[in-house]
Parts: structure tokens; C-alpha cells; sequence
């Protein structure tokens, strides 16, 4: 049998990393590497102070062993004030800060190097720590929690990477006389034990939205926008939002969204940057999946700076309308990761949204299938009623006001608010069922109900600008169109709303705007007979009668079925809009 040239024994590790090293190679090679070798011949002197050694340097990492756990965090801490007050001699963009984990456990020692999964987890951890932070194990703690000044606030546990088993992870912050604990430290809610993963809906965050720039006015507004979206992401209903107090305690985001979202129990965190040039803003928002730390969406808004109240709404409602449906989305997905049988109430939901979407016969009968099976677990859920509510009115909407299936809406729409009357979508879809029944007047107090309350709620303000237009208001009914353009660009059914904005521009008799906007309707969905009858009759109102006869062979070959008593059905209270919108069409078919 080979001789054993190794050791075992119990050790504390403390993995060091430069934050920020590659960054600062790319500006200035020569100042990186001096910065980096004054600042790990402190890191050094400190562990030696304190009876450690550091080993195996590779980049810009260090390994240091120590026997003492509490020496350990003493040399951590005495190295970390160090390297602070050395950055802050020099320019804010050449501080070459520092982040250490700190784990106990038995390793394996050969030739001064150390191996083993001990090892392997306080480097993990340093990935856990603020800048000029310290991040450490349970293990550790357990050995320093009541030796030392120090204060601790527990991350919950974590799956690391190539480790079998979780690890729980709590930060360090130098307690009693010593400098003061850091306010991203300070900030993370304590919980002690190990925080189990929640069940039910998501839960989303959002932080204060950094502001760029020295106009006070700036960092103003940034607060306001992010206040803006936590009022209307919680108008939603369907999405758990956690609170303002909580989620803007982290002004510093060194933390990362992985260590802030586990902090607050949200899955999902919103962020941004503002800033002002002249007279105009920037805003770069983001969501980010804080259980994988994945980007799921970004963008970009630029405004003039006109009202700052007025654009102050106008972003945030539009900002609100795409988390909502961009959370949906990434909920929808994550359903397929979790087994048939496991699935509870509201993801069932979400996958029988995911078939809706889909929009093809099979896909709806299966929606209803999941929403039949999630009624059965909890046929007092509010999110449930909803949604077989949508699929019932998306059937009679197919069948042209069928009157059972507008029946089911109001009964499943009337339940759902004595479960949740600030649901803004049961009064929503109240109205869409009063428009198929040709009650316009009933269907606005439904919708300005739902807009009251969800002022984000794209379906409701298109479905307002139809009962306007049904009342006879195409000029008012505009705004309705064009706010729902704005609210949700990307939408399932933005074809429908493109179509009624093109009726709308019909009978205002804007014509250019009218074929223009069937186009873009039709570009979305080419089998939509109304936006091609109404670009039809635009087309030869404008006198473009070529153009016009084109779309009518292209009209005649989707439609061969069709009647006017299919325009004649669209419940306009005064009947001589429905026989202008004819009219209109039947002079193409009078020069065919």
C-alpha cells in the first residue's frame, strides 16, 4: 500500500478576492498589479498578526489558514480597515476594494497547500460578501458568535456550486468600538434558523432607483418612480409585492439581487438608474430572477422632462404593465420545471395561461382543463375565478356574444370581487361582457372602476376606448387605443386593440391614420377580417381604389363565408355607424 504523504485537520479558511481587479488591468496594468501587491502584502501582515498564513495566491484570489476561528474574523476585520482607508487616498475609480469568506471545517494538507470542500465553500462564500465585507459559514459562526464584538445578520442557506450539501450564510459586521458596521449590513433583515422557501405566488421587490447626476431634483424622482411601481405592481393583485419600508433599505446594491431577493423573500427584484441631461431623463430599469440571478428583462426610457408628476405616471404605469405580464411569463415557464401532481393553485394557473396563450383550439381546451383542476383545489381563489372568467369571455368573444358563456363571466367575475373587491380585473371583465351585450354605458362604470384601481391595466383602458366608441365617442375613445399601445406594446391581443383604434380613426374619417393602423394589425394577425374590412373601406375613401381592390381579393379569399350581419352585430348604439363602416366597404365591392 502506497505511503500516506498527507494530513487531515481541522482548519478555518479565509478566501480573499480583489473587487473590480479586471476592470482596473484594462485602465492601467502596472497601477492594478502595484495596487493589488500593496494591498495583499497588508492582507498578509494582518494574517500573520494574528497567527495565520496566507497560501496558494492565484490572480487576483488569496487562501489564508488559520487555527482560530476568532483570530480568523480578527484578521479579516484588521485587513479589511486597512485596505478601506488606503482606497480612500486615492481616486474613486482606482479603489481596488476586497470581500472575504470565512468557513471552519476539515481539510487535507499536503505540501503547505490545503484541499477539500471546507476549502472549496469559503471561497463560495466570498462571492456572498459586500465589497470590503466578510461573508462566513455557520460552522464559523458557532465558534466566534459569542467571543467577539462582532454583529451577524443571517442570509438563510444556500445551494453552492459542486457542494453537496446546503450552507448556511451569514454576514459580519465589526461591532463595538470599532468602525461602523456598513449600511448594506444593517440593511438585511435578520432571520434567524433557516428560512424555508415559500410556497404560493412570487413574491417582487423593488429597490430605489439610483440617480444619476448632481440636480437634487434627480434623485427625487428616481424614489417617486420606484414608489410609482410598487403602488401599481400591487394593484395586480396576483403578484405579492413586498413593501417600501423593507425593500428601500438597500440603497447599496453591492449585495447583489441573488443575497438581496433571499434577504426579502422575493423571488423577482426591480432596479434602475435615472439620469438628466438638459431637459431630458434616461431610465434603465431592469428585473432580475434572484433564484438564479438571471437577467429577465431591460430597457431603456427616454423622455423629454416636461410635467415631472405627469411623466412620473406615464413611466411607472408603463413600467408596471411589462412586469406584470414579464413575471407572468417567466412564472408560465417555470411551471414546466415542477411535476404534474406537485403543482399548486396558482400554477396551475400559470400554465393554463401558458396554453391560452398559445391561442389554437387544443391549447384552450387544455387551459380550461389546468383552471377546471386549480377551481376544484380552491374554488374560492379569487386568481382562479379570473381566469375562467378570461377563458369564458375569450370563447363568446369567438362565437360573437355567446349568451352562456357571458352568463359564466358575470357569475365567475361577481365571485371573484366578493373574494377580492380591489381586483381591478373582475370589473374588467364585467365590462367586456357588457360590450358584447350592447351595453356600452354599463360597461364604462365597470371599466373606469377597473382603471381606478389598476390605472396599469392595459385591457381595461382598450376595453373603455371600445365602449366609448360604441356610444358614438371616436375621438374620446382614441386616447383608450393609444394608452394601451403605450402600456403593453408586446401584447397577446394587441391586434384587437389596433383594430378598434382603426375603426375609431374611421369615423373621425383620419384615413391615412386608419389604413395604417389596420396594417399594423394585420401584420400582427392576417386572418383578422375586421382590420382588413376597415382598411378596405379606408383605402377607397382616401381613393385609392387599386389598393383597395388588391385587399378585397385577398379579403374575399380568407373570408368566402363573409356577411355584413357580422359588422351589423357590433353593438354601436346609433345603427348608422354600422351602416357607415358598410358603406364604406361595399364601394369597393360596387368598383370590383
Amino acid at each position: 500500500m502506497a505511503e500516506r504523504n498527507y494530513t487531515r485537520q481541522l482548519a478555518t479558511i479565509i478566501s480573499i478576492d480583489a473587487v473590480g481587479f479586471s476592470r482596473l488591468m484594462g485602465i492601467d496594468d502596472e497601477l492594478a498589479v502595484a495596487a493589488f501587491e500593496e494591498r495583499r502584502d497588508i492582507i498578509a501582515g494582518s494574517c500573520g498578526a494574528f497567527g495565520g498564513r496566507t497560501f496558494g495566491d492565484a490572480g487576483d484570489s488569496i487562501m489564508a489558514e488559520f487555527g482560530n476561528p476568532i483570530e480568523a474574523l480578527r484578521a479579516a476585520f484588521d485587513f479589511q480597515a486597512r485596505i478601506v482607508a488606503l482606497n480612500a487616498a486615492v481616486a474613486e475609480d482606482m479603489r481596488m476594494p476586497f470581500r472575504a469568506g470565512i468557513n471552519t471545517g476539515d481539510v487535507i494538507v499536503r505540501e503547505g497547500r490545503l484541499y477539500g470542500d471546507d476549502v472549496n465553500i469559503a471561497a463560495r462564500l466570498q462571492e456572498f460578501a459586500p465589497h470590503d465585507g466578510v461573508a462566513i459559514s455557520a460552522t464559523t459562526w458557532h465558534h466566534v458568535k459569542d467571543k467577539t464584538a462582532a454583529v451577524f445578520t443571517d442570509l438563510g442557506e444556500f445551494s453552492l456550486k459542486n457542494i453537496a450539501l446546503p450552507v448556511r450564510v451569514l454576514i459580519a459586521g465589526r461591532g463595538g468600538n470599532g468602525p461602523a458596521t456598513p449600511a448594506s449590513f444593517a440593511s438585511i433583515p435578520t432571520a434567524p434558523g433557516h428560512r424555508p422557501i415559500a410556497k404560493g405566488p412570487p413574491a417582487i421587490a423593488v429597490l430605489p432607483f439610483q440617480g444619476n447626476g448632481s440636480e437634487p431634483d434627480v434623485g427625487y424622482m428616481a424614489d417617486g418612480i420606484a414608489e410609482d411601481i410598487i403602488y401599481g405592481l400591487s394593484n395586480t393583485r396576483w403578484l405579492s409585492v413586498i413593501a417600501k419600508g423593507s425593500s428601500f433599505q438597500f440603497r447599496d446594491d453591492s449585495l447583489g439581487t441573488r443575497l438581496i431577493g433571499n434577504a426579502l423573500g422575493a423571488r423577482y427584484i426591480v432596479s434602475g438608474t435615472l439620469a438628466r441631461y438638459d431637459r431630458h431623463i434616461r431610465l434603465n430599469a431592469s428585473l432580475s430572477d434572484t433564484s438564479n440571478g438571471r437577467l429577465v428583462w431591460s430597457q431603456r426610457f427616454d423622455r423629454d422632462l416636461v410635467d415631472i408628476f405627469s411623466l412620473r405616471d406615464q413611466i411607472g404605469s408603463e413600467i408596471v404593465s411589462i412586469l406584470d405580464k414579464e413575471v407572468d411569463r417567466a412564472e408560465q415557464a417555470r411551471t414546466f420545471q415542477v411535476p404534474w401532481e406537485s403543482l399548486e393553485t396558482w400554477q396551475l394557473v400559470r400554465r393554463g395561461r401558458w396554453h391560452m396563450n398559445r391561442r389554437t383550439r387544443r391549447d384552450t381546451d387544455i387551459a380550461l382543463d389546468f383552471f377546471d383542476r386549480a377551481y376544484r383545489d380552491d374554488p374560492n381563489s379569487s386568481a382562479v375565478l379570473n381566469e375562467l372568467a378570461w377563458w369564458y369571455f375569450w370563447r363568446a368573444w369567438l362565437r360573437f356574444g355567446d349568451s352562456d358563456d357571458l352568463e359564466k363571466v358575470e357569475t365567475l367575475a361577481r365571485k371573484a370581487l366578493l373574494m377580492d373587491s380591489l381586483d381591478a380585473r373582475p370589473h374588467a371583465y364585467l365590462g367586456a361582457a357588457d360590450i358584447m351585450r350592447g351595453l356600452p354605458a354599463s360597461a364604462a362604470e365597470h371599466l373606469a372602476e377597473a382603471i381606478h384601481i389598476n390605472p396599469s391595466f392595459a385591457f381595461a383602458r382598450s376595453a373603455m376606448g371600445s365602449a366609448r366608441l360604441l356610444l358614438g365617442d371616436a375621438a374620446g375613445a382614441i386616447p383608450f387605443f393609444l394608452d394601451t399601445e403605450r402600456l403593453s406594446p408586446f401584447d397577446l391581443y394587441r391586434f384587437h386593440n389596433l383594430g378598434e383604434l382603426a375603426a375609431a380613426y374611421c369615423f373621425v374619417e383620419d384615413w391615412p391614420a386608419a389604413i395604417a393602423t389596420a396594417e399594423r394589425s394585420l401584420n400582427l394577425s392576417p386572418s383578422y377580417f375586421y382590420a382588413r374590412f376597415l382598411k378596405i373601406g379606408a383605402l377607397m375613401r382616401s381613393g385609392r381604389h387599386d389598393e383597395a381592390e388588391r385587399e378585397l381579393a385577398i379579403f374575399i379569399t380568407r373570408h368566402p363565408d363573409f356577411s355584413e350581419q357580422r359588422i351589423r352585430w357590433i353593438p354601436f348604439v346609433d345603427p348608422g355607424m354600422n351602416n357607415f363602416l358598410i358603406g364604406n366597404f361595399d364601394r369597393a365591392k360596387a368598383t370590383a
